[in-house]
């Protein structure tokens, strides 16, 4: 079974600052979300995997091998969707990809193929032979992830992959990474927790540059039984309560507000214990690590 496995991994950008430290973590196939807050550090985790940026500190380890001395073991069974991907206006979904065939080395025969398959994978057949200009963002990211999977990878890494994309074309993305999974490892890194609830079979939570939890969904949501809170309050309450807690949802009614709560003990009589969601988890953690902002 294919493994990839990150020991110690560190990046300093200068004296006193590092985009990662000291992190550890080993994955094997599915889909693992790496979700964290914006410059937790996940792009620089990501461009290390992908053999773009150099650790200061630490191994990847692929199968056994040691990436950082000999990249291309990596390489070459590598998928890369980075967060600003971009594509040539003027060439054709089919160019495009041709042209990302030939910079990966395959053949032309091969190239045709898989190009064939891919647009079909990614549905977008009827628009093949169109500009990628004229392509929305949901399209556009469709042709970045058939570029990535040019050389059938079994490692597929997506750096934030639907920012910027409407509800339905964010909700065929996530689909067409849980197809795509099988015997491969996909590392999906976002700081949108939606997407990884509906895809990943494993999480890891990040922040500064450090591994906070690693665990499938089901734990994680276990960490929270019994500490999550629910009740209506009157909207001049909610600056004080948010002071004292993790506020991780509110909904503004007729009445007053419906707040969502992260609590060890019940935060009001009024309040009702209700299931913990995963973005009640992210919260707490984050809040556990740094403080509440």
């Amino acid at each position: 079974m294919i493994r990839l496995t990150i020991e110690h991994l560190s990046k300093q950008y200068r004296r006193d600052i590092w985009g990662l430290k000291e992190f550890n973590l080993e994955i094997g196939p599915g889909v693992t979300g790496l979700l964290g807050p914006n410059g937790a550090g996940k792009s620089t985790l990501m461009r290390m995997l992908a053999t773009i940026t150099q650790p200061t500190e630490g191994s990847i380890i692929w199968n056994g091998s040691d990436v950082v001395r000999s990249p291309d073991i990596l390489r070459s069974v590598l998928g890369y969707l980075p967060q600003d991907f971009g594509v040539y206006p003027n060439l054709t979904a089919v160019e495009f990809l041709e042209y990302m065939a030939a910079i990966k080395g395959l053949d032309t025969r091969t190239a045709r193929r898989r190009i064939d398959e891919l647009l079909q994978v990614v549905n977008l057949v009827g628009s093949a032979k169109r500009p990628l200009g004229g392509y929305s963002g949901g399209m556009k990211q469709r042709v970045g992830i058939a570029q990535a999977l040019l050389n059938d990878p079994q490692l597929l890494i997506v750096d934030e992959p639907t920012v910027g994309l409407d509800p339905e074309e964010r909700v065929r993305f996530r689909n067409l990474l849980s197809d795509l999974a099988g015997e491969r490892i996909i590392l999906l890194s976002t700081h949108i927790v939606s997407d990884v609830e509906a895809t990943a079979t494993e999480i890891v939570l990040i922040n500064k540059g450090c591994r906070l939890e690693h665990a499938s969904p089901e734990t994680l949501l276990q960490m929270l039984d019994g500490k999550v809170w629910q009740w209506l309050v009157p909207s001049r309450d909610l600056p004080a309560l948010k002071r004292q807690y993790i506020i991780s949802g509110t909904v503004r009614r007729s009445e007053g507000m419906h707040i969502r709560v992260v609590s060890d003990t019940s935060p009001s009589p009024q309040a009702e214990a209700v299931s913990a969601s995963l973005e009640d988890v992210y919260l707490h953690l984050i809040a556990q690590q740094g403080g509440r902002q």
